[in-house]
Formats: structure tokens, C-alpha cells, sequence
């Protein structure tokens, strides 16, 4: 339990120190909050069909929203470290897992942001600018580890929200978590609980973003995208808005 406080802690403080450097570098700032802006609209071109889709259109959307685009999570993360003492003592190893991966996934993303921040040159963002940025930073690795946290954290939701009293203790934290201070954090468990429970099943929502995210990342990082009109190219640039 200890272990799980204290990664989940060391995640929080790097999301922060990320956060804190670009506070003092505007120009930085604003060329991440590009990135994260062009990355939601790319996110929306990809799962277009998803987010149209009766099924499947409030989790496309929580993605969209919680996990993608440039809001600021400053608040909530602040409410989430207050809380992880009391999260490790009081809830179940699997929840603790998934709330340590969904903070290992946001310094991740928080980390690769200010990479590609670093390496674009401005704010107007393209297609090309974005496949140039990938290549620049070649972090290949840490992309990879990116989708697979993704799909792993949708993959326990799916499991947490199958757990009927799960649920039930969730929301009756309502007005606990509003006199604390904690409504923030309280919106958002409560919208991804309920966008997975809502969902029935999420193995195919998944396996579709497993395999786009993949292809994706496949075609940023193959060695002859970075020449025009090569069918690696074409491929990443038909993904782009």
C-alpha cells in the first residue's frame, strides 16, 4: 500500500514540475497547449465514427475531454494528492492499481507534451508539423507504453464498474467529497464510471483504439516518413486532421 502512496505521489509531482517549467517559459507554454489542442482535434478526426456512435459516443468523449486536449487539470490533480493516503488505506489493491496507472498515464502524457512542445516551432500547428515533432522527439517507447497504459486503464474501468457496491460507496461521496473540496476529483470518477458502466462491455471500444493508436504510432515513427509522399507518410498524414 505504501509503494502504491508513494508512485502515485512521485507521478503526481512529476505532472507538476512539468507544469511548473512551462509557467516559466510562456513561449513553451503556448506551444504545448498547441500540441494538446491539435492532439483532442485529432483524437475527434480518428474516432469520428465512435464519437457519433449511441454506444460508444460518452466514452469517446470522456477521452476526448479527460485524456486529450489542452484543460487544465491543475485543480484536480491537487484534489487527487490530498487524497492518496486515505485512497491506499482505504480502497481495494485493483482500484490502487488503476489509480496508479491512470498517474503513471498523466506524467507520461505530461512528459511527451513538453517534448513535442519543445520541438514544434509555433502554435499554428499542421499535419506535417505534428509527424515532424513525433520524429524529432523519437520516443518511440515511452508512445508505446502511452497506448498500452490507455487500453489498460479502459480495461480495469471496465472491470471497477462491473462492482455494484464499487458504484453505490462512489456516490455517496457526493456531498463528503463537495465539503472537502474534492468535487473536481468526485466529477471525474464519477463521469468515467459511468460513461464504462453505460457502455456494456468495452473489449471492442479497446480493441479499436488499441489498433488505430498503434497504426498511428507505426506510421509517425517509420524511418522513411519523414520523406514526402512515401506511403509511411501518406499514412500518418490520413490519420491528421
Amino acid at each position: 500500500m505504501a509503494a502504491s502512496s508513494e508512485n502515485i505521489l512521485q507521478h503526481l509531482s512529476a505532472v507538476e514540475s512539468e507544469r511548473q517549467r512551462r509557467v516559466g517559459n510562456p513561449s513553451l507554454q503556448a506551444r504545448v497547449t498547441a500540441v494538446k489542442t491539435y492532439q483532442q482535434r485529432r483524437f475527434a478526426h480518428t474516432y469520428a465514427d465512435l464519437l457519433a456512435s449511441p454506444r460508444y459516443r460518452d466514452v469517446a468523449r470522456f477521452f476526448l475531454d479527460e485524456l486529450y486536449g489542452p484543460k487544465d487539470f491543475a485543480e484536480r490533480d491537487a484534489q487527487f494528492a490530498r487524497v492518496v493516503p486515505a485512497l491506499t488505506r482505504l480502497f481495494p489493491s485493483d482500484v490502487l492499481s488503476t489509480v496508479e496507472s491512470l498517474a503513471a498515464l498523466h506524467a507520461l502524457s505530461e512528459s511527451l507534451d513538453s517534448a513535442m512542445g519543445d520541438a514544434v516551432a509555433g502554435t499554428a500547428l499542421t499535419a506535417a508539423d505534428y509527424l515532424a515533432a513525433w520524429q524529432a522527439c523519437g520516443r518511440r517507447a515511452d508512445r508505446e507504453r502511452q497506448v498500452a497504459l490507455t487500453v489498460k486503464i479502459g480495461d480495469s474501468l471496465d472491470q471497477l464498474t462491473r462492482r455494484l457496491l464499487l458504484r453505490q460507496s462512489l456516490r455517496m461521496m457526493r456531498v463528503p467529497a463537495r465539503a472537502a473540496g474534492l468535487s473536481s476529483l468526485q466529477s471525474f470518477l464519477e463521469s468515467g464510471f459511468d460513461t464504462f458502466h453505460a457502455m456494456r462491455g468495452a473489449a471492442e471500444f479497446l480493441k479499436t483504439v488499441r489498433s488505430r493508436e498503434t497504426a498511428l504510432m507505426q506510421a509517425l515513427f517509420a524511418s522513411e516518413a519523414v520523406a514526402d509522399g512515401t506511403p509511411a507518410r501518406a499514412a500518418a498524414l490520413g490519420e491528421l486532421p
